[in-house]
């Protein structure tokens, strides 16, 4: 490996702890209640009465939570790369699932973040706020990508786990946190600060898979690079 794919390799390291840190935010700054699927007309008026108080919370938490979906898509490709021999072909499914599951994610996370907000804040009645996100929500177009990050949620982790798990390139307990800490890092919902305690194993899953990529670029780094053909005279 070149030193320019050393230093990519790293820099995708660097995605799985900021990853980590911008979910976690996103879930511990969501005010309690906001972090739901809007299909009935009594759950968006109780949402919209919890956003109307706390708008530009829901703005900084919905930035923080696209950002966070984001890292986590290049992530699951980090975190591919380090499957080596039996299970890369299933590590490779998995990022492929995970990624565009995260980007459904980052697209649903639109609807419940700013769009709640924007419909709080804007000047409707209650029921004309209401029915705006109640149609939003079970449109065409948001049940597709609902559901398709649903599918990644809940797929994507444990075929990585697995994957891990079979090729020996990490200590298998540490497959077994990232599957387990995933998990529990999503169902935290908009609980306030003390979902932080929760979704540590989830923290502490991704920097020691971003130390052992960075440590992978290390060792390539050490290694001796073939020299190149001579062409004869």
């Amino acid at each position: 490996m070149d030193n320019a794919g050393r230093a990519r390799q790293r820099v995708l390291a660097l995605f799985l702890p900021i990853a980590a840190v911008l979910y976690i935010s996103a879930e511990a700054l969501s005010p309690k209640g906001t972090d739901q699927v809007i299909t009935t007309t009594g759950t968006a008026l109780n949402v919209l009465s919890i956003a109307a108080r706390h708008p530009a919370q829901l703005y900084v938490a919905g930035s923080f939570a696209l950002l966070g979906l984001g890292a986590l898509a290049v992530s699951y490709a980090a975190i591919a790369a380090l499957v080596r021999g039996r299970g890369s072909a299933l590590a490779t499914v998995a990022a492929l699932i995970g990624g565009l599951g995260a980007f459904c994610g980052a697209i649903t996370n639109v609807l419940v973040y700013p769009n709640l907000a924007a419909a709080a804040t804007a000047h409707l009645t209650p029921a004309a706020a209401a029915r705006f996100l109640v149609t939003t929500f079970n449109s065409g177009f948001g049940q597709v990508f609902l559901y398709a990050y649903f599918i990644g949620q809940y797929v994507a982790p444990v075929l990585m786990g697995y994957a891990l798990w079979r090729s020996r390139s990490v200590p298998r307990w540490l497959a077994a946190l990232f599957v387990i800490g995933l998990y529990v890092a999503e169902t935290q919902s908009s609980g306030g600060p003390i979902v932080v305690l929760y979704m540590l194993p989830f923290a502490a899953a991704m920097v020691l898979l971003a130390a052992r990529i960075w440590q992978a670029a290390a060792r390539a780094a050490s290694q001796p690079q073939p020299e190149p053909a001579s062409v004869p005279a």
